[in-house]
């Protein structure tokens, strides 16, 4: 067909014309100072949103959006990575993740040592009945499962994780202080493979706890060769953080040699004075490892006090069997005498967080499950020890016996010195090892780690902004691209296009951490809008309602 110079001239106004039309967003974020997760310098710049994705990102001056959201003098972001989550439970109780959506968290990713998943129907009842304030039925038996169950439940946040070693053991050895069978070993390395196919991360691992504790080297290096087929991760609480830190880190760095495996430091620290001198160690082994070509990196929350149960005051031998076991050897005079004494007695056998604190006044009780007992909530064992006239080793084993569970538990043991030593490491991400909890309902009847609301926060106001530890970018690098690298999940973890559309919008001004030791339930202050997968979760400081979470899976997830 022959064009006519009249046709021509129309074609070129009606293309002319298209290109002058301005872009269309579903959201349009403007004017902010985009910190893309690089750790280059930021810029003032617009974030354009289509759907889930990042559509466009620069000067977008001419672009309109069907939400448009003024970015001026604030800081436009990747949504943050929490690489230690516990909001295994919080996000059945409430899907909101109020806790940790305050602070920008779009992704948890879940399994230090336990995972929700693979669990037998014997293990699901004794979980059941062994929960605290959160009451929940458990609809599901594979890690997989369980991630699909929170999404169809509704989480605001995505949820990912690895399988747990000690889940695995339990599964097979029990609770038991032995090695496992080749028929044993042989099906939790079948576990971890249909776990990996599944979309776990890698395996985790926590070795001060029984039963983790009666793991070998060589247990583990067998289940990490599995993972690292489908190119998993193993991330580890390390068998000691103490008297025996730098033989734990050489464990760790073996592994992941010998399993030719990433892996990753849970919560790096260096507990107990006596074990503060030690840093400059740690860091030249990693740094070494790295130089080799290991890929070893750590995580970390931002406290000098870390929590967890009054399991780890006592040694593993009387733990051996599961809780009940454990109780019951607890009422034995001439255990208790035996336990007593090496409570008392320093070691390196295995760790003791009671020595580690070096002083009962410096092991604050939080975490009670008999309600019965819930008034000693915050009180230190020294004073609970005072209170009912018994040493502080008998009232650790008595408060064990009569509240039916560890009881949670906050020891001090670090120096805030190596907490901003350890934030300036170029291979430090952050975990903050807690749930993701609201202040109201069934969230209050227990106290918490200040952390569960604040690790973030505290971050980018005390150590960016306030005490200039390192830089806002390289904060929010390693708070995004660095862990999302490191797990190797796909379109995550940077401002990018193309990428999923995680976009926290926050004030570097403002934002600070509220909770305290003394009264955790207080949220942070200063991020004003999150976006998951597109999809506003926070405006203006208030939860939307918007439950757009998905599951985050490894780079070993095989479709069906």
């Amino acid at each position: 067909m022959k064009t006519t110079p009249i046709l021509s001239l129309l074609f070129v106004i009606l293309l002319v014309g298209s290109c002058n039309q301005p872009q269309n967003f579903d959201v349009l974020i403007k004017n902010g100072s985009i910190v893309d997760g690089s750790g280059k310098p930021s810029y003032v710049g617009d974030v354009g949103i289509n759907a889930d994705t990042i559509a466009a990102i620069g000067n977008l001056n001419k672009a309109r959006g069907n939400v448009e959201v003024d970015a001026s003098g604030l800081a436009v972001a990747p949504g943050f990575i929490n690489m230690l989550s516990w909001a295994t439970e919080s996000l059945i109780e409430d899907g909101r993740s109020m806790g940790d959506i305050k602070q920008g968290v779009t992704l948890e990713v879940f399994g230090e040592g336990w995972s929700m998943g693979p669990l037998t129907e014997k293990i699901k009842k004794e979980e059941q009945e062994s929960q605290g304030d959160i009451k929940f039925d458990m609809a599901w038996n594979t890690l997989g499962e369980y991630l699909e169950y929170l999404t169809k439940k509704g989480i605001s946040t995505n949820v990912a994780s690895f399988v747990g070693a000690t889940t695995l053991r339990v599964n097979t050895v029990g609770y038991e202080d032995r090695a496992p069978t080749p028929q044993e070993l042989d099906s939790m390395k079948l576990m971890v493979r249909q776990a990996m196919e599944e979309g776990a991360l890698g395996v985790g691992s926590s070795l001060i706890y029984a039963p983790a504790f009666y793991s070998s080297t060589e247990e583990l290096i067998a289940l990490c060769k599995v993972a690292a087929e489908y190119d998993g991760m193993y991330i580890s609480h390390m068998r000691s953080e103490g008297s025996r830190l730098l033989e734990s880190l050489d464990e760790l760095i073996r592994i992941a040699h010998e399993a030719g495996i990433r892996a990753e430091i849970y919560h790096l620290k260096e507990s107990g004075r006596d074990n503060w001198d030690k840093f400059d160690a740690v860091v030249a082994k990693v740094d070494s490892s790295r130089a080799a070509g290991l890929h070893i990196t750590a995580d970390m929350y931002n406290y000098v006090a870390g929590a967890t149960g009054l399991d780890a005051s006592m040694p593993p031998w009387v733990q051996e069997g599961g809780y009940d076991k454990w109780a019951e050897r607890l009422q034995d005079p001439a255990i208790r005498e035996k336990v007593k004494e090496e409570m008392m007695t320093p070691t390196d056998k295995w760790e003791s967080l009671m020595q580690a604190a070096g002083d009962p006044s410096k092991i604050l009780l939080v975490g009670f499950r008999n309600d019965s007992l819930k008034y000693l909530t915050g009180k230190t064992l020294r004073e609970v020890a005072e209170i009912r006239g018994t040493s502080p080793e008998e009232t650790a084993m008595d408060l064990v016996v009569q509240d039916g569970s560890r009881v949670g538990t906050i020891y001090f043991l670090m120096s805030e010195e190596n907490v901003k030593k350890q934030i300036a490491l170029p291979w430090m991400s952050f975990g903050s090892d807690a749930g993701s909890l609201a202040t109201e309902g069934v969230f209050l009847k227990s106290n918490t780690h200040p952390r569960a609301y604040g690790n973030v926060a505290r971050l980018l106001g005390k150590y960016v902004r306030e005490e200039k530890v390192i830089s806002l970018e390289e904060a929010v690098h390693k708070l995004s691209q660095l862990p999302a690298t490191n797990l190797k999940i796909k379109r995550r973890g940077s401002l990018s296009t193309g990428n999923y559309a995680d976009v926290v919008v926050f004030n570097p001004e403002t934002i600070m951490d509220k909770a305290t030791f003394e009264n955790p339930h207080q949220y942070a202050e200063g991020m004003v809008h999150v976006f998951v997968n597109g999809t506003r979760v926070l405006k203006d400081g208030e939860h939307t309602g918007e439950f757009p979470g998905r599951v985050v899976r490894g780079p070993g997830y095989k479709k069906d």
